[in-house]
């Protein structure tokens, strides 16, 4: 799951610069789609909850003070597509070189899984980032819808642990079953409005979580093992509880594993 969760991030950057000023595009997004350049996200900084990451105007373009948890892929990036809050409120996004310095910290997070997508803390102050790397601005609400309705990409990687622990499940009923249900959800994913995505969110993380159960069970004292492939997915799954998630996910999950 490491390589997805890493590359993952890289698709949101390539269709920002698509969608970007022709200037923008042409500086990089041949380069970001042959992969040549590869990009992260910093997101985390402009979350309810947090004290925001601001961007402040400057004479050659912006400054930027403040941290970012959760930014994945350091070490292994060429940007980061970072989110920050200016002055009126409206959130800025700007392509941020991953490299350290004086205005700029890295902070290695150590992850029970997927600890091998270099995820960091991202500290700035007074990091200068130029004009022609803003990729646009946004309004914090409709920024907010524009998150919202984006949730459904995240639930594959729970869909990803599931199939996975199904695949290694020996056949008969019990494997079939989890595959039902995980075409079902796949289903319910794939259908759902931004309305109804919390819930679906909630059900593939809380399926993977019970594949995992499973998967454990049925390799029986060997799944503790360090080179156990069910070790693994478990704690794959632990981290796609709280992956993504938003209050709303949350609330419904604490419910789902309550039952």
């Amino acid at each position: 799951m490491t390589t997805t969760f890493v590359w993952l991030q890289h698709h949101g950057p390539v269709r920002a610069v698509a969608a970007g000023a022709p200037e923008l595009r042409t500086a990089w997004l041949a380069t970001m789609c042959a992969g040549r350049c590869r990009a992260g996200i910093a997101i985390g900084g402009i979350r309810p909850g947090t004290a925001p990451l601001r961007a402040r105007r400057t004479a050659g373009g912006w400054s930027l003070t403040g941290s970012v948890p959760w930014v994945t892929g350091w070490g292994l990036i060429d940007v980061v597509h970072t989110a920050a809050i200016d002055d009126d409120g409206a959130v800025v996004w700007l392509l941020v070189d991953a490299a350290t310095g004086p205005s700029l910290r890295a902070d290695r997070q150590r992850l029970v899984a997927v600890n091998a997508s270099g995820t960091v803390v991202l500290t700035f102050t007074d990091h200068p980032v130029s004009a022609d790397r803003v990729t646009g601005t946004r309004s914090y609400a409709g920024w907010q819808a524009d998150d919202d309705a984006g949730l459904r990409i995240n639930g594959s990687l729970a869909l990803g642990v599931g199939r996975r622990c199904g695949w290694l499940l020996p056949a008969g009923p019990v494997r079939a079953q989890l595959e039902a249900e995980l075409d079902e959800t796949r289903d319910d994913l794939d259908t759902a409005d931004p309305a109804a995505l919390p819930a679906a969110r909630a059900a593939a993380a809380e399926l993977s979580w019970r594949a995992a159960g499973l998967l454990v069970v049925n390799h029986g004292s060997r799944s503790v093992l360090a080179d156990s492939a069910a070790q693994r997915l478990a704690r794959e799954a632990l981290f796609l509880l709280v992956f993504g998630s938003r209050a709303a996910i949350k609330t419904d999950l604490l419910a789902r594993l309550a039952r």
